[in-house]
């Protein structure tokens, strides 16, 4: 491991990244051209102590999971982040390992210039890898865990709290095209043990599963038409569209109304409002 010059690579790259691009405000007392030590690691869900001692090369030593996140923080590209992992000697990541932590690069840049509009890249299992703030704003934080048994698909299945999004005349509809959704990702992937042993966690857990996916209905979500409770404003009836990655385990997520439209005008107030409680007094 190189830890000096892993050092200096983190340092480069937090440089790099102006605030903007990861949503965060500039402010007039900036003292530093990129971002601070404390915003990357708030970014990557490490403590600001960790990360400054990863810049100080002290003798830290990252996991695979942490290099992950600290690359999505710093916008990295491909090349670049299989730098920090050869930088770290840590084996490259690999597609064979599937799309669990590493959000692709071009998503990612697309993500950070929908400024405008609720959007998130997830993997084909539904995990949510990174999404903006509105559509934080929209339907809340991803859970703060990963893999499989984060994703949507398998919370809907076994977390009833999961379906609150929804309003429930329309979970139905939801369940079908998840599981639908979940065959054709299996069938891309094959012989893949991430998903073979989700759908088996799914099937003991959840008999309205088994039973749809018994139904080896098959279709993969290329867009919908979606109903979202939210706390404050109510049902904000929506478009969601997707645009996949070259081997589809990843698409970008984003959500918009036609023009003239209520949803249209919620959307413009939630961009207004934000993450705020409306209800609070």
């Amino acid at each position: 491991m190189d830890l000096p010059e892993l050092a200096a690579f983190l340092k480069s790259r937090r440089a790099r990244v102006r605030p903007a691009d990861v949503g965060l405000i500039a402010g007039p007392r900036r003292r530093v051209p990129g971002l601070r030590r404390e915003e990357v690691a708030q970014l990557a869900g490490l403590s600001t102590d960790y990360y400054t001692e990863l810049e100080r090369g002290s003798g830290v030593q990252p996991s695979d999971q942490t290099l992950a996140a600290l690359a999505r923080a710093l916008r990295l590209t491909s090349d670049e982040r299989d730098h920090l992992f050869h930088l770290a000697d840590r084996r490259l990541p690999s597609a064979a390992r599937g799309p669990a932590t590493l959000v692709e690069p071009g998503l990612l840049a697309l993500l950070d210039r929908l400024t405008t509009t609720p959007a998130l890249v997830n993997t084909d299992l539904h995990e949510t890898l990174a999404q903006n703030t509105l559509a934080t704003a929209l339907i809340g934080p991803p859970p703060p865990r990963r893999g499989p048994t984060a994703g949507l698909v398998h919370r809907w299945f076994t977390d009833p709290a999961s379906r609150d999004i929804y309003p429930p005349e329309d979970h139905a509809h939801h369940s079908q095209v998840f599981v639908a959704d979940l065959r054709a990702a299996a069938a891309r992937r094959g012989r893949d043990p991430e998903i073979t042993r989700l759908v088996a966690v799914l099937r003991r857990s959840s008999p309205e599963f088994t039973a749809l996916w018994d139904t080896r209905d098959v279709a993969v979500r290329r867009a919908d038409h979606k109903r979202i409770v939210h706390p404050t404003m109510g049902v904000i009836e929506l478009d969601c569209h997707s645009l996949f990655s070259e081997d589809g385990r990843q698409r970008l997520l984003w959500f918009d109304a036609p023009p003239g439209t209520e949803g249209a005008a919620q959307l413009e107030l939630l961009s207004v409002i934000g993450t705020q409680n409306m209800t609070s007094t």
